[in-house]
């Protein structure tokens, strides 16, 4: 099965390789060396801006990809030997009204927002690039992309920007600083694409044009920045990020201790597409809190790395695999022990060679029994044809030191595997083939993986064919692998007729899916059917209905409640039907909700009702409320008999200019009988430079009664050298 996959993916990508390159020939802007100052402030006076082309006659992206957009727009760029430049207006030359906006929050939701993006390819690959993007009050957007399409806002840097609007437009002015960004400068063609979101008229628009099924930063659709002389050469890139920070902690009612931390990162340019990141002593107490969930799962669920050295470039390490097949978790690092330091190299060789060097040192901690453990991760990669690529990656943890009495620490895990990723030129198609092996001084940690897939989107049709096997000794420490020993075959498809006439439903249509687990016997553990029926309407509201089968046999014992009253034994076989219906309400309200209600069958013969829902409200653009409740009722046979978990969660964002944050968030998941708030204030008192304020307090009863509570208190300055 395994190997007729593989030769089916193998022969489907050669016979790819020869598609056409998406035609951007008719999107090309030049842009211009300016020797004019030029001031950030919104109001396009500068002869610059008269001077410079200008992209417009932007095309629809949403509701239809077939026509221009009917809410006009301009683009015009500049630079000088410190900064690129970018000047946008945005006419409301057909829909009138106020402007949707969530708050003046950095990294905004895109959905929720009238907003501008620009998308920048500096090596015209198609695959890695920047995003920079404003909403129409001011609030900061910006992310490193990977994959052609994927942005992670994870990434901050330095950049400047002004808006200012009215009722017939609104403007934007922006200065990005040359090291602020990775670029080639002998490159003379860079990819770039402006797109707007405008909720008013619930339109999506781009200036290269981009099927509706894609995001509007998909590189493959990108137009070409066409450099009439060359961007400046880099010079000499230093930036020194030091901070202080005082914690206050007491657990369990103890007396307070007192920590006082002194540390900082590092950041040196070696050319201008590589950098290398030093971090000493590094705290991450201004991080954002974990959101609670209700876990009625068998196996371990998944949180997103939130640590802000971790983050840049994350696509060369953390999304090798797939979701469920990580071979290396950053979240493993540190997880029961401070960080003493580390080192990384990131960033482009040229133009087809990107690599990732990593290495963390972790303190030993006598009272766990852990030793000090260091960390170590390589990543290679290279571009192949158009936009696809070969990664290679190699990771290793190692005790040092290790004597007989850490048993809780092993001696080291190693992975290393081999990732193929395919995207055809039109972005259609894409695929993957991964291997993975991992390596230990224990024989029963010693496996293989081996996955696939192919997928397909276009406007209408998107299907997918999944396989993955993960042999039973496989281990891999600092990864996220919530299982082992199986077989994985899985199979979805969709299909969206767009209506012609006018009226609010713009789409619908079905979506199926079905999933197997097998062992590596090939004996059946698992499977799901699944199928959807989905309303998309005009003003970008949606409507879901659903039916799902589920078999299961258990692997090991398992708590159906996970609230430690029993267990159903391993082997057992439990089969059940649910049927659910969701609504998302359209974005443009200042009251907003996104609400899902399942109902039908659990394990053991039981029943599972449910209520799923998010609510907020904004007084834009000073303050956002927003909840999160959750309601799960389950009638199982004594000892459970009938149980209710209710998980709540209440955050408020003030945001009284885009450089003062303030948000509290309460939440309260009755499963473990958790309390949690979290207070974080946060003043960007110079670029990428902040000083916080963070209160935490929790109290948790199962499994055992726990009480804390810490207040940070940290600065940070941002300072180029």
């Amino acid at each position: 099965m395994r190997i007729n996959l593989v030769t089916f993916l193998w022969l489907f990508f050669i016979n790819n390789f020869l598609w056409s390159q998406v035609n951007t020939d008719d999107y090309r802007l030049p842009i211009k060396k300016t020797t004019e100052k030029i001031t950030i402030d919104g109001v396009l006076d500068e002869m610059t801006w008269k001077n410079a082309a200008v992209a417009k006659d932007f095309f629809m992206i949403t509701p239809v990809d077939t026509g221009k957009a009917t809410q006009f727009s301009e683009a015009r760029v500049s630079f000088d030997d410190e900064n690129l430049y970018l000047s946008i207006i945005f006419f409301n030359n057909s829909t009138q009204g106020n402007y949707v906006v969530e708050s003046l929050k950095r990294d905004f939701s895109f959905g929720k927002n009238d907003n501008f993006l620009v998308a920048i390819d500096p090596f015209n690959n198609q695959n890695t690039g920047f995003a920079f993007g404003l909403n129409a009050y001011g609030a900061q957007w910006d992310g490193t992309m990977y994959n052609g399409r994927n942005v992670d806002l994870n990434w901050d840097t330095k950049w400047y920007s002004e808006v200012n609007f009215d009722e017939e437009k609104w403007v934007c002015e922006i200065a990005i600083p040359f090291k602020s960004i990775r670029y080639n400068e002998t490159i003379s063609e860079w990819g770039i694409n402006f797109s707007r979101l405008d909720l008013k008229a619930s339109e999506k628009s781009s200036w290269a044009p981009v099927p509706r099924q894609f995001p509007s930063v998909t590189l493959a659709y990108a137009g070409a920045l066409v450099w009439e002389t060359p961007p400046p050469k880099q010079r000499s890139n230093v930036s020194l990020i030091p901070y202080l920070s005082n914690n206050l902690t007491s657990t369990n009612k103890a007396t307070p201790d007192n920590a006082f931390k002194v540390g900082g990162d590092l950041k040196y340019s070696l050319t201008s597409a590589l950098n290398l990141d030093l971090t000493i002593n590094p705290d991450f107490s201004q991080a954002e809190v974990d959101q609670q969930v209700t876990n009625l799962d068998r196996f371990e669920l998944f949180f997103p790395e939130r640590r802000q050295f971790f983050l840049e470039n994350a696509d060369l390490f953390s999304n090798f695999g797939y979701t469920t097949i990580r071979p290396f978790f950053s979240r493993r690092i540190g997880l029961n022990v401070s960080i003493q330091g580390g080192i990384r190299l990131s960033g482009n060789l040229d133009e087809n060679w990107r690599i990732g060097l990593m290495d963390i040192q972790t303190r030993q901690d006598k009272n766990q029994s852990l030793a000090a453990e260091n960390f170590g991760v390589v990543s290679l990669q290279r571009k192949l044809f158009d936009r696809s690529n070969l990664s290679i990656l190699f990771v290793n943890k190692q005790a040092l030191n290790l004597n007989e009495s850490q048993n809780n620490t092993s001696e080291y895990n190693r992975n290393i595997g081999l990732e193929y990723n395919y995207f055809s030129a039109d972005n259609l198609w894409n695929g993957k083939l991964l291997f993975l092996k991992s390596l230990s001084p224990v024989s029963q940690k010693q496996g293989e993986v081996f996955a696939s897939h192919i997928g397909y989107q276009s406007t209408r049709w998107n299907w997918r064919l999944q396989q993955e096997y993960i042999s039973g000794d496989y281990s891999a420490e600092v990864g996220f692998i919530p299982r082992n020993n199986y077989i994985k075959l899985q199979a979805t498809g969709g299909y969206l007729h767009y209506t012609k006439k006018d009226t609010p439903l713009l789409s619908h249509g079905p979506r199926l899916g079905r999933t197997y687990y097998f062992d590596t016997n090939f004996d059946k553990k698992d499977q799901t059917q699944q199928l959807d029926y989905l309303f998309n309407f005009k003003n970008r509201s949606k409507f879901t209905l659903g039916i799902r089968r589920q078999y299961i046999e258990l692997l090991a014992d398992f708590d159906p409640l996970r609230t430690q009253i029993a267990q159903l034994a391993a082997g057992t076989q439990h089969q059940w039907n649910s049927f659910s219906l969701s609504y998302d309400a359209k974005p443009q309200n200042r009251f907003t909700y996104a609400a899902e209600v399942i109902t039908g069958g659990y394990y053991d013969n039981g029943k599972r009702n449910a209520f799923l829902g998010e609510f907020g409200y904004r007084f834009q653009p000073y303050l956002e409320l927003s909840s999160l409740i959750n309601y799960n009722q389950i009638e199982l046979a004594a000892p459970w008999n009938t149980n209710s978990f209710w998980l709540l969660g209440i955050k408020s964002n003030l945001t009284l200019t885009n450089k003062i944050f303030f948000s509290n968030l309460f939440q309260y998941n009755e499963q473990l009988g958790l309390w949690n708030f979290n207070s974080r204030f946060q003043w960007r008192y110079q670029p990428a430079s902040d000083i916080f304020l963070v209160f935490n307090s929790n109290e948790m009863s199962v499994p055992n009664v726990t009480t804390g509570w810490n207040l940070t208190l940290k600065v940070n300055y941002w300072l180029n050298l």
